[in-house]
């Protein structure tokens, strides 16, 4: 207990002061090396979290909560030793999609289109992966809370609680396998801690061998569909003109990219569509720009549980701002981007 230094001691004897003083001194340093303790202990989770989702073999159904949308995948994942990963990832709930990876190259394939999309993997963050950085970064914005144990799908779990040391994000709800780290459920939680979005596996195999055959012979099956490539390109934002400098601690630009997008009007060439993403670790906000000419938009905002989007309208340019943060963040991040066309 640290003893308040404003308090009026009277009579206390010198020497009950300064064994008091010592006591009060002895306390703090013990506070401040559980916390220590504490943010080494959240930080080697998160980056263990991370580190199961791409290195342990795991099967299972999860299921995908925001308000009144519940939707459930079948996920297989295969850390094969000198081969990469491969992973399958079905959904079970309305029309049927199934995505086939090996490491980066991704297959999504349309059955009702009979469409199969080919693609580089931009990210690693998807669920059960959790981390766009290291867990000592995110810990530079979030407050970690080791809440003890619990069990998920039947599988003993750590739990740990992450919140904002702001208000330009949300707060999340984390648990975690206790022997490989793997996460088993996540929650974005409100400010009052209600949940707003929920990933939590119902069922879960992990450890053990898996087939990768099936996952490779699938990605060797494409005769009969009809491939698309879409064009991703990267893209450098500053130099069309864009000032993309966040206020906002934490937020670091992780990718740009370009990419094509249907037009609205029959017969039109795709829009080139320019794409930022910034990620405090656990939050990723995308900045989106369109030629105005060539959409029809309109500004305003809107949400989804978790989700919050944004349409601003700069000169001849759509600015589009989605992520998984309040409204007011999105804000914060429209009031700084600038354009200063290039010469």
């Amino acid at each position: 207990m640290r003893l308040n230094k404003t308090r009026s001691w009277g009579r206390l004897p010198a020497l009950m002061f300064c064994a008091a003083a010592l006591l009060s001194a002895a306390s703090g340093s013990f506070a401040d090396g559980n916390d220590s303790a504490q943010r080494k202990t959240a930080a080697s989770l998160l980056n263990r979290i991370h580190e199961a989702a791409l290195q342990q073999n795991y099967e299972g159904t999860f299921v995908y909560q925001r308000g009144t949308t519940v939707q459930s995948s079948r996920i297989t994942h295969v850390a094969a030793r000198g081969d990469g990963e491969y992973e399958s990832l079905e959904s079970l709930d309305g029309a049927p999609r199934r995505m086939l990876r090996h490491d980066d190259d991704m297959m999504t394939f349309v059955p009702e289109r009979h469409l199969l999309v080919m693609e580089h993997r931009q990210s690693r963050d998807s669920f059960p992966a959790l981390l766009a950085t290291s867990g000592d970064q995110v810990l530079s914005v979030y407050e970690p809370k080791l809440l003890g144990n619990d069990r998920v799908a039947g599988v003993d779990s750590e739990v740990i609680e992450l919140d904002p040391k702001d208000s330009y994000r949300f707060a999340y709800k984390l648990w975690a396998d206790a022997k490989t780290g793997l996460l088993l459920r996540a929650q974005t939680l409100d400010p009052d801690g209600q949940v707003l979005e929920q990933l939590s596996f119902s069922q879960v195999r992990i450890g053990g061998a898996i087939d990768k055959a099936s996952i490779a012979n699938g990605m060797r099956s494409t005769s009969g569909w009809t491939v698309v490539r879409p064009p991703v390109q990267p893209v450098d934002m500053e130099a069309q003109g864009w000032q993309l400098k966040p206020t906002i601690p934490g937020f670091k630009k992780i990718r740009e990219l370009r990419r094509p997008m249907a037009s609205s009007q029959q017969g039109q060439a795709p829009i080139p569509v320019d794409q930022a993403v910034f990620s405090d670790g656990l939050a990723a906000i995308s900045v989106f720009v369109e030629p105005v000419e060539k959409s029809a938009r309109k500004e305003g905002a809107g949400n989804s549980g978790a989700t919050h989007v944004l349409v601003k309208r700069r000169g001849d340019f759509w600015i589009t701002l989605l992520g998984e943060v309040p409204q007011a963040t999105l804000q914060q991040f429209a009031s700084t981007i600038e354009y200063k066309p290039s010469r």
